[in-house]
C-alpha cells in the first residue's frame, strides 16, 4: 500500500464507489498482515517509499508464492531479490502477467505499478564479471522511479577506460560505483566528480580478496570523500539508497 493506492481508495469511499467495508477490507492489513511464516508490512512504502522487499534465498518455493499471492490481494506491491530462476517460474505458473522478471538482476516483482520519473543514476562497474550486482542496483533504481545508465568494466587496471566516459557523470544525480578485488574504482570516481558515490564491494576476486572483505575494507577506507559504502555484494541496498537520496532532492520541485 502505497500513497498514491490509499488516496484512491479514500477517494472511492468519499465518492460512494466503494462501501465501507470495501474500503475497510483494502485497509485492514496496516500496517502488517501475519502469515505466521512471514509478517508482510503493507505499510512500508508509505513510511520509506520503498514497496516490501523480499529476500528470496532460504526461503520455500510455496513461500514466496503465498507472499506474491498475499500482496495481490491486497492490492500491493512487493519485490523479490536474489530469485532463482526455477522460482520465477513457479511465480508465473501461479500468478501469470502479475508477475515482472528481470533475469539478469535475478529480481521479480508482484503488483508493479510505474512510478513518476525522477533523476538519474550511472552504474559504474570494474569489470564484467560485477555486471550480475550492477544490474542488481540498476533494475532497482529503475523500480523505483529513477533512470539507470550504465558503464561497464572501466575498471583501474585500463583507468583510460574511464576517463574517457567522464561526460556521463555530468547528468547523474548519484553514481553508484561497484568493484571487487581490492576495490579502487569508487576512490576514483569520487575524486573526479561533485556526485555522491555509492559503493559497491563485490566478492569478485582471487583468495587474499576473502570474497569481497578486500573490496569492502578498501572503500570504507578511500581517502576520497562524498562515498557511502553498502554490505558486499548488496546492489539492491545501493540502488534504493540512491533512490532515496533522488527521491529527497526532487521533492519540493
Amino acid at each position: 500500500m502505497n500513497r498514491e493506492r490509499m488516496e484512491r481508495t479514500l477517494s472511492a469511499l468519499a465518492k460512494g464507489e466503494l462501501t465501507v467495508v470495501e474500503a475497510l477490507e483494502q485497509l485492514k492489513c496496516m500496517p502488517y498482515e501475519d502469515l505466521e511464516f512471514a509478517k508482510l508490512d503493507h505499510h512500508r512504502e508509505l513510511r520509506r517509499g520503498i514497496p516490501e522487499v523480499i529476500y528470496s534465498p532460504g526461503k520455500t518455493d510455496a513461500q514466496i508464492v503465498e507472499i506474491a499471492r498475499r500482496t495481490l490481494a491486497r492490492k500491493g506491491e512487493a519485490v523479490f531479490t536474489r530469485v532463482a530462476h526455477t522460482t520465477h517460474e513457479m511465480l508465473r505458473v501461479e500468478l501469470g502477467e502479475d508477475v515482472r522478471w528481470y533475469p539478469e538482476a535475478r529480481i521479480a516483482t508482484v503488483g508493479a505499478e510505474e512510478r513518476e520519473r525522477h533523476g538519474k543514476v550511472l552504474v559504474v562497474t570494474a569489470g564484467t564479471s560485477d555486471i550480475p550486482i550492477a544490474e542488481e542496483a540498476a533494475v532497482t533504481c529503475d523500480i523505483l522511479g529513477c533512470d539507470a545508465d550504465r558503464l561497464y568494466d572501466v575498471g583501474v587496471a585500463g583507468v583510460h577506460r574511464l576517463t574517457s566516459n567522464l561526460k556521463q557523470f555530468e547528468s547523474a544525480d548519484v553514481i553508484i560505483v561497484i568493484a571487487g578485488m581490492e576495490g579502487a574504482l569508487p576512490s576514483v570516481v569520487a575524486g573526479l566528480t561533485d556526485k555522491p558515490v555509492v559503493a559497491v564491494p563485490t566478492s569478485v576476486g582471487y583468495g587474499a580478496s576473502f570474497g569481497g572483505m578486500a573490496a569492502l575494507l578498501g572503500m570504507l577506507s578511500s581517502c576520497s570523500s562524498g562515498i557511502g559504502v553498502v554490505n558486499i555484494d548488496n546492489g539492491f541496498g545501493a540502488g534504493a539508497l540512491a533512490a532515496l537520496i533522488i527521491k529527497n532532492k526532487y521533492r519540493d520541485r
